[in-house]
């Protein structure tokens, strides 16, 4: 409340009482399966572009990239993906040797994930562009067909490229961050003997210009220490022997004072100049006192007046280059290294680490090892494990969903590949051990045109994931409280199915708990059926239960700021309020039974169900109930005769 000082009028601002909740989110699934590559964490992707990025394509030993396919196909506007992997599968690896004379260690670059498509990942490895004296470049490239290596890689366009890397941990663009953070097909990490380190050394451009008579000036950097002017003897400025004005720069330089305290004195004090000749051709050479990882440095520029590094061809303008203390530990140019090829040499030391996707047996326990990392994922409603379609399956994953702390998420089954009648069907469903309202059962499995196109005829794909994307559609449209089934409910991507039932044998599972995937003469392959797989009436439906999710979470998420509130009859009419008026919300687009709101739901949140033994003990207790829409699934007409009419 402001306070009243003088006459006049004050403007306060005050909360109206209502807090929105908002409606949660219900159509957001998680995959759990095996992909070509990619991470094993929960990884939330947004459209199939995605996915491929990340995960690579369809694959012989799974359903996972099928089913997100058809997770957006059908409706889907995101998802989470968990990719599992077998226990003996291994991460592709290549160690390419530093620049270092003697070879003191290296660079070792992996794929990004485990599997053997980092087989097929090429590098190439240049110095960087800004800096090419102390940084380098890698570009990433990958073949298309693994049994095939084109002949000249460079003529594929690079996947990813990484330029001006540095070797320095220190440093901003240091790349095994820079790789951590932005790349998705490698990783890097330098060996632990990778400590080759050497004198900060600047090496001039070819054929310098003698003698150099009045320009006698040059500006020095040693060690980042500060640029200092260095002025030659005038008698140097007649000379036309390299030496001798390579003894001049070192004894000029050398008697120069360092700038920082923190600056190692040796840097002047040993500091070299020295010609060097390749190939008939001869270049200055200058060369730190020190060898400091983080500091040995020799920096070059010229001067406003007398210079002369142009005729010494000194300094980057002039064809010069640095490079630094940890320049020897970038790793050596290469055009061609093949992480997955076991039999490359030099540059790179063997032996090399050959990516796998395992051989080993995977079980139920396999694919539920991913539901874990699942448990922070708060904005996800659905799970489905495509294709491992066992009654141990779905039990794991029913248990998973009804043991949540929020009890949050809907499970999405199958039957197995292999069910064709509804027989089958039916002993499949009577194998559960788990039978809560916390999943439902589909069948049969579908049929859809091959994606990798090698088989011409269709191919038998799990319903999940057509389903989940089902589950988006009619959540968008209709809302959640819509049963996701019935001639609207038609699936994309269906070819055909793996059986045909016709009515009475439809009516042998749904009691059972099974839902019936049928073809429908104008409507085509559309779900017919929205059971749960409990044999509790109140949750038997996949509406009801759902609903009861997206309520609990809603108001959970709705309430956190009455935690800590006053826990008396101004706080239980601000719960008794905000939910009432999201409840009414729902109540008005159709979520529930009634004519009026009194009889569609109640909050109730008083002296009643908050006991003093419950504000003793810090605890506020509100009580929402809901009579929930459930799915006319059985019409009936009666049709009668009207008899005993006049004629007339």
């Amino acid at each position: 409340m402001a306070t009243l000082t003088y006459p006049g009028v004050y403007i306060e601002e005050i909360s109206g009482g209502t807090r929105p909740l908002d409606v949660a989110s219900t159509s957001t699934a998680a995959f759990v399966g095996f992909a070509e590559m990619g991470p094993e964490e929960a990884t939330r992707i947004t459209n199939w572009t995605e996915f491929q990025r990340r995960y690579g394509t369809y694959t012989d030993d799974g359903y996972l990239a099928h089913s997100v396919f058809q997770y957006f196909n059908n409706g889907g506007r995101q998802c989470y993906v968990v990719r599992v992997t077998r226990t003996d599968a291994a991460t592709a690896a290549v160690t390419v040797n530093n620049r270092a004379t003697p070879v003191a260690g290296g660079m070792t670059f992996s794929a990004r994930s485990k599997g053997s498509w980092g087989n097929t990942l090429f590098l190439q490895i240049e110095d960087g562009t800004l800096d090419p004296g102390n940084e380098f470049k890698v570009s990433v490239r990958r073949q298309a067909d693994p049994a095939v290596v084109p002949a000249n890689f460079k003529d594929t366009a690079p996947l990813e490229v990484f330029d001006n890397l540095s070797v320095d941990p220190t440093a901003p663009n240091y790349a095994v961050s820079v790789l951590a953070q932005d790349s998705t097909l490698i990783s890097a990490q330098p060996l632990s003997g990778n400590l080759s380190v050497q004198r900060g050394i600047h090496r001039g451009g070819f054929a310098p210009t003698l003698p150099l008579n009045g320009n006698l000036g040059l500006q020095i950097n040693l060690d980042a220490d500060g640029f200092q002017a260095v002025t030659l003897p005038a008698a140097v400025g007649a000379s036309t022997v390299p030496a001798d004005v390579a003894t001049a720069v070192q004894t000029a330089v050398r008697a120069l004072t360092r700038k920082k305290t923190s600056t190692d004195a040796t840097a002047f004090t040993a500091f070299t100049c020295a010609v060097e000749t390749v190939a008939g051709q001869s270049r200055f050479v200058l060369q730190s006192g020190t060898t400091t990882l983080a500091t040995s440095s020799v920096r070059v520029q010229p001067t406003a007046t007398a210079d002369a590094t142009g005729l010494l061809k000194l300094g980057a303008g002039n064809g010069g280059r640095s490079e630094d203390g940890a320049a020897v530990r970038r790793p050596a140019k290469a055009d061609v290294v093949q992480i997955g090829d076991a039999a490359l040499t030099a540059p790179v030391i063997a032996p090399v680490t050959l990516g796998s996707d395992g051989v080993a047996a995977a079980t139920e326990t396999t694919f539920s090892s991913g539901f874990p990392r699942l448990d922070n994922v708060t904005d996800f409603s659905l799970l489905a494990v495509p294709g491992e379609a066992t009654t141990s399956m779905l039990d794991l994953g029913m248990a998973y969903c009804a043991n949540r702390p929020l009890q949050d998420v809907f499970y999405i089954g199958e039957t197995g590949s292999h069910d064709d009648t509804a027989d089958e069907a039916a002993a499949f469903r009577t194998k559960l051990t788990v039978a809560n309202s916390y999943g439902a059962l589909y069948f049969p499995w579908v049929k859809a045109l091959d994606p990798t196109g090698r088989s011409r005829e269709p191919v038998l794909l799990p319903p999940s994931g057509f389903v989940a994307g089902l589950y988006a559609r009619i959540d968008a449209s209709r809302g959640v409280w819509k049963a996701p089934a019935g001639t609207e409910a038609s699936l994309n991507g269906v070819a055909g199915l793996a059986a045909e039932l016709g009515d009475v044998q439809h009516g042998n599972l749904n009691p059972l708990g099974v839902d019936v995937i049928r073809r429908f003469a104008g409507a085509g392959v559309v779900v017919f059926g929205a059971r749960t797989i409990t044999s509790d009436p109140a949750w038997r439906y996949v509406p009801v239960r759902r609903t009861a999710i997206m309520l609990r979470v809603s108001i959970y998420n709705g309430i956190q700021w009455a935690v800590f509130e006053p826990n008396d009859e101004p706080l239980w009419s601000q719960l008794r309020l905000t939910i009432g008026s999201f409840m009414t919300t729902l109540f008005r687009q159709g979520a529930f039974q009634g004519a009026t709101p009194a009889e569609g739901f109640f909050v109730k949140c008083d002296g009643e169900t908050t006991t003093q033994t419950d504000i003793d003990n810090g605890v506020v207790n509100v009580l929402v109930g809901f009579a929930p829409l459930k799915p006319a699934e059985f019409v009936v007409v009666k049709i009668s005769q009207k008899a005993g009419l006049a004629s007339g």
